[in-house]
């Protein structure tokens, strides 16, 4: 057993920590040999390569900051051609690492995806400054969202079968985290790539700065997938899982994890609930959250089931008065003025972080700062409330809207203090 499914092993069992495999040690040694003529490429976005008599067929290409170590240890491995990649999806960590083969020279890489994935390309172009913004929000790091795309060569609807050398790939479309999704099976072999429908952690389809995910057919894509017997599960994010037992109650938990939010969401809109109703009500099984592939370490519930309302009911969530809202400063302001003050606004919610209440002590925090904007007093405290809500979160997309609230009001008291 190499380092990286010994690796996995233990994660599987709990023993070892899932966060290690994202501290890129694992990349040290190359790329893997993770079944006989299965190569993996353990990055951010994992990268699957295939040796075949006529080149290498690889799906999904890796992100960009990593694409010259993917070209470096690839070539290390083989001189063979890159013959076809496919991406799983349009995200950046799927698509960037194709650049440095397609430079070699000869012939270009043929790459296959789904017919939505153009789209998505061309609004990434469109919406560069926004998506800057949302990506440095979530990850709290520096973005430059990039303009260009290895756009794909070639695309499909359903499905449809590649055949590169004696290797032969049945694909099929799938919404999920996206619209533009691909499976691969790979029948012969017993192996299932399934990109990001599997990463973890629990599934992703609430992000509450992207666009609209699929909670419903993510579930069923799962489903599908447990149903045909694989026994290697190669996922978008984190370790393979290796026999047949482990990949059906891998695919299997997922979506029952996905199906019970999902219904619990639709049966209470179809009963007359609230947004607000829904959210404070929907739960996910607390025996599915302590599976270590389900953690609520990226995503939480929560935020599906807004996606969720967001699919069936739209925008309006049930309170008349958000239908057509004054502005946040001006209601902000006259709610000050009834309770003495931005300052006591503030004040009470840093009496609430005290006691706990933390989401309680958000509103409060966030109210002061907006009616007075440059109280640097309020902006004190904002930060401390926020500093702590993102202490107390446990997914990456909580944390990251939390922390960059902190900021802003840190900065500014920094700036002006």
């Amino acid at each position: 057993m190499t380092e990286l499914l010994d690796y996995a092993d233990r994660v599987w069992r709990g023993e070892a920590d899932p966060g290690f495999f994202h501290t890129g040690r694992l990349r040290k040694d190359g790329l893997h040999e993770i079944a006989e003529g299965v190569w993996m490429w353990p990055a951010f976005g994992n990268v699957y390569l295939f040796p075949t008599e006529e080149g290498l067929f690889c799906f999904d290409t890796g992100e960009q900051r990593t694409a010259k170590d993917l070209f470096n240890a690839t070539r290390a491995r083989t001189d063979a051609p890159l013959h076809t990649a496919v991406y799983s999806h349009g995200h950046l960590d799927h698509t960037r690492g194709v650049v440095p083969f397609d430079a070699e020279g000869g012939r270009r890489p043929t790459v296959i995806a789904h017919e939505n994935l153009p789209a998505r390309f061309r609004r990434y172009a469109a919406t560069a400054g926004y998506n800057t913004v949302i990506n440095e929000r979530q990850f709290q790091v520096p973005v430059r969202w990039p303009e260009n795309h290895r756009y794909p060569d070639v695309t499909y609807r359903d499905t449809t079968t590649v055949r590169v050398g004696e290797l032969d790939v049945h694909l099929r479309h799938g919404r999920g985290e996206t619209d533009d999704a691909t499976i691969a099976w790979l029948p012969e072999r017993r192996i299932l790539c399934c990109g990001d429908f599997f990463i973890w952690a629990s599934p992703n389809p609430g992000n509450p700065q992207k666009v609209q995910r699929y909670a419903g057919e993510w579930a069923r894509n799962l489903r599908w997938m447990a149903s045909l017997g694989a026994e290697l599960l190669l996922p978008g994010h984190g370790v393979p899982v290796v026999g047949a037992d482990r990949v059906r109650a891998a695919l299997t938990d997922t979506a029952e994890f996905l199906e019970t939010l999902h219904d619990q969401t639709l049966e209470a809109m179809n009963a007359g609930a609230t947004l607000d109703e829904v959210i404070h009500g929907v739960t996910a099984p607390a025996e599915l959250l302590a599976k270590p592939y389900l953690k609520p370490s990226y995503d939480e519930p929560e935020f599906v089931v807004r996606n969720v309302w967001r699919l069936y009911g739209g925008w309006y969530d049930g309170n008349p008065a958000h239908l057509k809202p004054a502005p946040r400063e001006d209601l902000s302001r006259e709610l000050a003025a009834l309770t003495g003050g931005a300052d006591r606004l503030a004040e009470h919610a840093k009496d609430l972080l005290a006691a706990g209440q933390h989401r309680l002590a958000g509103h409060f925090a966030q109210l002061a700062a907006d009616a007075e904007p440059k109280n640097l007093h309020v902006h004190a405290i904002r930060a401390e409330v926020f500093a702590a809500l993102e202490a107390a979160s446990t997914s990456t997309m909580a944390k990251g809207i939390y922390a960059w609230a902190a900021r802003e009001s840190r900065t500014l008291v920094d700036e002006e203090g």
